[in-house]
């Protein structure tokens, strides 16, 4: 057992090791016992839903999508998937020199039922190296549109949960800008993003909010919330979708209502047909 109280009994050390929460000598300083607590933090809020799913299926699979160096698809093994006989991990990652990290630091720690895709999010859709659906989709901080690329896989692999934790949301923002002298002549609302300041963070609150309402279309209920505790990070916040396949009505035409008053028509197929199958 380890003798620093913060560490979980069952935690691998060469693990937090691997992740820059321990130091080599396996000391824990102020600035990784607070990583520490951001660790747990976002585990406290997958875990009950990991939890939930595996009462009606014990075999479950969670695709972690723009895994980067999968720092969450490794902590999520170690303190939820290890401890269990059955379940599935998949580390999807489009540069090929950090799946190749995960794939070597997974068999060093025996996680076995963890592996790592260097694919992009339509070969991921298609690809036999997974299955058919999935049952919970993450991603975390992954930027721009990666997210939405997540949210695509998701919606194609009908996920259970989707846990979001968006970053950097620059493309709204952009059609923003380039047709800003043209909004001015359709539409008052330009006047929230006519500094470029405010083009930047309304370009990310509009990302998120048309994000949930592709979801909403699509049958999920959202909880979206601040991600308390990651305090190093001005990327926040966190959408939790639980797929219930009630539809809310509205949900599409108000996505496409707001689209068009605030002069974004060319981005309804991103946000209005992402997911939907042929």
């Amino acid at each position: 057992m380890p003798l620093i109280p913060e560490i979980k009994p069952e935690q691998s050390i060469e693990l937090l090791k691997e992740l820059h929460i321990l130091t080599r000598d396996g000391k824990l300083n102020q600035d990784s016992r607070r990583k520490l607590k951001q660790v747990y933090h976002l585990f406290n809020f997958i875990e009950p839903l990991l939890a939930e799913l595996q009462d009606t299926r014990a075999n479950l699979t969670l695709a972690d999508h723009g895994a980067g160096k999968s720092y969450l698809g490794f902590i999520l093994y170690d303190l939820f998937f290890k401890s269990r006989a059955e379940g599935h991990i998949f580390g999807i990652e489009t540069r090929p020199e950090l799946v190749e990290k995960s794939v070597e630091l997974a068999q060093r720690l025996h996680f076995e039922r963890m592996s790592f895709l260097n694919q992009t999010v339509d070969e991921s859709i298609r690809s036999p190296a997974l299955p058919a659906r999935i049952d919970f989709v993450t991603a975390l901080h992954a930027c721009n549109t990666a997210t939405d690329d997540a949210i695509r896989f998701a919606l194609h692999k009908q996920a259970r949960f989707i846990v979001l934790v968006p970053c950097c949301q620059a493309e709204v923002a952009a059609v923003l800008r380039k047709n800003k002298n043209d909004s001015f002549s359709k539409t008052p609302l330009s006047e929230l993003w006519r500094h470029p300041v405010h083009t930047r963070e309304f370009g990310s609150l509009l990302t998120n909010a048309l994000r949930c309402l592709q979801l909403e279309a699509h049958g999920y209920q959202l909880t979206v919330t601040e991600l308390v505790g990651w305090e190093h990070s001005m990327k926040n916040e966190l959408i939790i979708a639980r797929q219930t396949g009630q539809v809310r009505k509205n949900a599409e035409e108000r996505l496409a209502a707001i689209l068009h008053e605030l002069n974004l028509d060319e981005l309804r197929d991103r946000f209005m047909l992402a997911g939907k199958t042929n």
